[in-house]
């Protein structure tokens, strides 16, 4: 399996998620099962690490993004991956333009997996306070768990 998270500029959100869901699937012993990588919807910031403040909160909780690059959105990305997660609404309306018809089930907002959530969106943090980074990390948590329990599971939506 291979799952592709996206925001805007690859440097917060995005980056995060996946050093969230590569540390989830290493203490699950799933880390050779499913490949993650993020990417932004503009290329912003192309080729520079996540933000100071991303790193920051995600080192807090365990988890090392200070090696992931930014990069944008490439044609070949509409078909390279099996999961496609936005951030927030828009990326996935812009995601489902950019992908087969055929594999427009296969993008998703991150808190599809969080359906609790009243919150639907993991909000831009920058540009905004430390604590904007942490809500951010919070979703994103929530988000992720809910996926790493769907991968956990043999049968689904994800192993097809």
């Amino acid at each position: 399996m291979r799952i592709l998270f996206v925001c805007t500029g690859n440097i917060c959100r995005s980056p995060s998620a996946e050093g969230v869901l590569r540390a989830r699937l290493a203490a699950a012993g799933m880390a050779d099962a499913v490949a993650v990588e993020s990417c932004g919807t503009h290329g912003y910031h192309t080729g520079m690490p996540p933000d100071p403040r991303a790193i920051g909160t995600a080192a807090a909780r365990g988890v090392d993004i200070s090696g992931l690059r930014a990069r944008p959105w490439a044609r070949a990305d509409a078909t390279a991956f099996d999961l496609v997660i936005g951030m927030e609404g828009h990326h996935v309306r812009w995601l489902e333009r950019r992908v087969p018809a055929s594999r427009r089930d296969r993008v998703a907002r991150l808190l599809d997996w969080a359906p609790w959530q009243p919150v639907r969106d993991v909000p831009d943090p920058y540009g905004g306070a430390l604590a904007d980074f942490a809500r951010m990390l919070d979703l994103i948590e929530l988000g992720v768990n809910g996926l790493m329990a769907e991968l956990s599971q043999p049968a689904g939506r994800l192993s097809q």
